[in-house]
């Protein structure tokens, strides 16, 4: 058994990069640039007027003749002189004589006659060349995850194409012949058969579409079948329930007669304590809990943060804050806890039903209160951190 630090950095040294290819912008959202990107251009490639107003060339002068109009899109400018000004519009290109420009808010308009109600200084709302980015800098580095506001920015450079990681297939097995489809009359000593749909919600938080959810019988033969169907078919595979010591747990040895390399089992932490991993040439593999709130937490703690590594993220770990606890917190099993948890401004409350197969309390939990296996009584006021769910 090792500790959650010791897991943690297993998943990501062993977190192989995937191949990469070019995608059009407009179809990026949520991928992982896999290039560094200089600017083609300044942006401005312009000088541009940041405001409604005129233009002018700055002087002491509070009357001007407005001597013409330029609007945005415009490619040609009127001539400006001094004591003259030019009507101009967000984004127009600013006369090359003129250095300044005046809101329309500051000036009172008679005919082609200007009063300036307020000088504003010299350059004023003047957008000068590059004032964003200059030609052959940096963009955006390799590694940066491809948001709405870097495709506007990229848009804006005229980029149409980018070179970015491929995300992951995934399938989902589940196991256990106690588990049943909903929709269905639930027979005598049986359950509803949840982690499937849950995982696959999961893996769609972090961009991962293509996945499929299998189902194996408790058998050793059937669970070696579908774990060889299932390494053939994707590039991870998360197994759900067998992986325990019982009787009718086959998962391990499925895995490991199927030439998967084991790179640990079993965590030093609550819940989720029987956690498998391992890999097998570019194939990642991970045996969870079967119990819904322990392989919910396996995801975040260990599954997440090795996929998004092996699509280009720099950062693939939930964001870590800090909040001050409302109530008291023993741990005397040694062991890491990672417990189901509201956040309301600073304060963080754990609450109540942290069994390993809840779900009611994850439902409304926006964090994952961490106790070191270190920690044996934390007190309400302690400041402590937890694991950010609101990603």
């Amino acid at each position: 058994m090792i500790s959650v630090t010791e897991a943690q950095q297993l998943i990501i040294q062993k977190a192989k990069l995937l191949d990469t290819f070019t995608l059009n912008l407009e179809d990026a959202f949520g991928y992982f640039l896999a290039e560094d990107l200089t600017a083609p251009i300044n942006l401005p490639s312009f000088r541009q007027s940041a405001m409604d107003g005129y233009a002018f060339i700055h002087t002491d002068k509070t009357e001007l003749k407005v001597v013409g109009q330029v609007q945005a899109g415009d490619t040609q400018i009127p001539d400006l002189k001094k004591g003259e000004a030019i009507r101009i519009f967000t984004g127009a290109p600013v006369p090359d004589a003129a250095d300044t420009v005046v809101i329309q808010e500051h000036t009172t308009r008679n005919g082609d006659q200007l009063i300036l109600d307020k000088l504003p200084h010299k350059e004023a709302n003047v957008r000068p060349i590059g004032e964003q980015i200059t030609a052959g800098t940096y963009v955006l580095k390799t590694g940066h995850q491809i948001n709405e506001a870097s495709l506007g920015f990229m848009a804006g450079l005229g980029f149409t194409k980018i070179e970015v990681y491929r995300k992951p297939s995934v399938t989902i097995l589940t196991t256990g012949n106690e588990l049943q489809k909903p929709g269905t009359p639930l027979k005598p000593n049986h359950i509803y058969e949840s982690n499937g749909i849950m995982l696959k919600s999961a893996l769609g938080r972090i961009g991962i579409t293509k996945v499929q959810n299998l189902k194996a019988q408790d058998t050793l033969e059937a669970t070696k079948k579908a774990v060889k169907n299932a390494l053939q078919q994707s590039d991870v595979l998360l197994v759900s329930g067998g992986i325990s010591v019982g009787d009718y747990d086959f998962v391990q040895e499925a895995l490991l007669s199927n030439g998967v390399k084991e790179h640990f089992y079993k965590v030093n932490q609550k819940p989720g304590k029987p956690l498998w991993f391992g890999t097998s040439e570019e194939k990642s593999i991970f045996g969870l809990p079967g119990n819904p709130a322990s392989s919910l937490t396996a995801f975040y703690v260990y599954v997440l943060p090795h996929l998004r590594s092996r699509m280009g993220s720099l950062l693939p770990f939930l964001n870590e804050r800090k909040a001050e606890l409302t109530e008291d917190i023993t741990n005397k099993i040694g062991k890491t806890l990672f417990l189901k948890a509201g956040v309301a401004d600073t304060k963080i409350t754990a609450y109540t039903g942290q069994a390993s197969s809840m779900l009611n309390t994850y439902a409304l939990s926006n964090a994952l209160l961490v106790v070191p296996e270190t920690e044996t009584d934390l007190k309400a006021g302690d400041v402590v951190n937890y694991m950010d769910l609101s990603f």
